[in-house]
């Protein structure tokens, strides 16, 4: 078939020559070869990948796709840091602290996280000032544990204050096996998190933050005089991979939060407790390709669209348009799309007035009689009371509409 197509542009060109030779005749066109049908393959079970703990999620449905044992709440060593990311970048959006702050480095981010200790560091010298966005680069790419302490301190004032506010973004973001005691990840007791919470905190990072998300795609960071890489070593190996962070510590074992985009389609992958620097990496990746070649996300309806038009009693208008206030995005195996099923429950009676955003019924989306998505179906519009005689006069056909009175109704 390859040869084929290679040799049809000189078949052309010769059966052009020809016809002009032989009185501008047309030479027959070629028969296309047949192509054997073949039934697509169903699905494989996901890789299986070195590491204690591990999800792949689709990043715009937030889907988890796979996974082994998601909800094991394990240390997270470095990882902890997109947490201290996600806290540092809310603040600057909500105006309490600016990217152009100069944060002065305490004796404890030095002592603690600084060159004389074992960790990771981004060579901080004590009492110096430091600009907060080159803080968030070392913490990020050079994993400085002094900057992630650095950051704490300028953010609430100390470090147990900033893990009080690490524990109110976790439970906001729905982190329900999180908890959080240092911004660094330094091993600590009761310091904890699993693989399906940071799945949801990069999500919501890559999401809420674009701009400071992109720090964890830089390659590598000098302060100091001192330059060091990205430990991610997924950003040399694939230009689709973008982030996230590494993580290791002799007993959180080797940590990744990962993802890369591919055309539209991203996926976050999270690896806990791996064997090896290369094997975290490589499970990760191994988990991503497994996602992009095997899943497909569509786009079900389009936001602020009707999906359905019940009828209203006693409004002005006869009818509610109802709808979904974000686009319906659902991602599944590739050839599963046509066994989705999409319902509107909605009351049967609707009795006006109803609010524009209030929600009237739920959307459900199902796979199997399994449950994918299920949405708030909400009016579009504002639907006021009609006047008296229009109530009356509906309250009226009601008893007629009704399968019970509405005296019944009430009992």
């Amino acid at each position: 078939m390859n040869l084929l197509r290679r040799t049809l542009p000189s078949l052309a060109v010769a059966a052009l020559v020809i016809g002009t030779a032989v009185a501008q005749q047309t030479p027959p066109k070629p028969s296309p070869v047949p192509r054997p049908v073949v039934a697509e393959a169903p699905v494989p079970p996901p890789p299986d990948v070195d590491g204690k703990s591990w999800v792949l999620m689709d990043y715009a449905t937030g889907q988890v796709l796979a996974a082994k044992d998601p909800d094991v709440r394990l240390e997270p060593a470095s990882i902890t840091k997109v947490m201290t990311d996600y806290v540092v970048s809310a603040e600057i959006a909500n105006g309490k602290i600016h990217m152009n702050d100069q944060v002065t480095i305490s004796e404890n981010a030095w002592r603690s996280g600084g060159a004389g200790t074992d960790g990771s560091t981004s060579f901080l010298k004590l009492n110096s000032q430091v600009p907060l966005k080159d803080l968030l680069s070392g913490m990020i790419i050079q994993s400085g544990n002094d900057a992630a302490i650095a950051l704490a301190e300028h953010t609430a004032g100390s470090e147990g204050a900033f893990a009080n506010l690490m524990n109110a973004y976790a439970k906001q973001l729905g982190m329900v096996n999180s908890n959080f005691q240092n911004a660094s990840g330094y091993p600590i007791a009761n310091h904890y998190t699993t693989a399906r919470d940071i799945a949801i905190l990069s999500r919501a990072l890559i999401h809420d933050f674009p701009e400071d998300y992109a720090i964890s795609a830089v390659k590598d960071f000098e302060w100091n005089g001192i330059k060091q890489h990205n430990r991610n070593l997924l950003l040399w190996r694939d230009p689709s991979v973008d982030g996230i962070k590494t993580g290791h510590t002799a007993a959180a074992g080797f940590c990744l939060a990962a993802s890369a985009k591919q055309g539209e389609a991203r996926m976050i992958a999270i690896v806990m407790g791996a064997s090896s620097e290369k094997a975290r990496a490589d499970a990760a990746m191994s988990l991503m390709n497994y996602g992009f070649r095997f899943y497909e996300t569509h786009k079900l309806y389009d936001a602020n669209k009707p999906l359905a038009t019940p009828r209203l009693w006693k409004g002005k208008q006869n009818q509610i348009p109802l709808g979904v206030t974000e686009n319906v995005l659902v991602t599944v195996k590739r050839g599963d799309y046509e066994k989705l099923k999409a319902t509107v429950d909605v009351p049967a009676t609707l009795v006006a007035p109803f609010t524009k955003g209030q929600q009237v019924g739920t959307l459900r989306v199902t796979l199997d009689g399994q449950p994918v998505q299920n949405l708030p179906l909400v009016a579009l519009e504002d639907a006021p009371q009609a006047g008296f005689f229009g109530r009356l006069w509906d309250s009226i056909m009601l008893w007629f509409h009704s399968d019970k009175k509405p005296d019944e109704e009430k009992k």
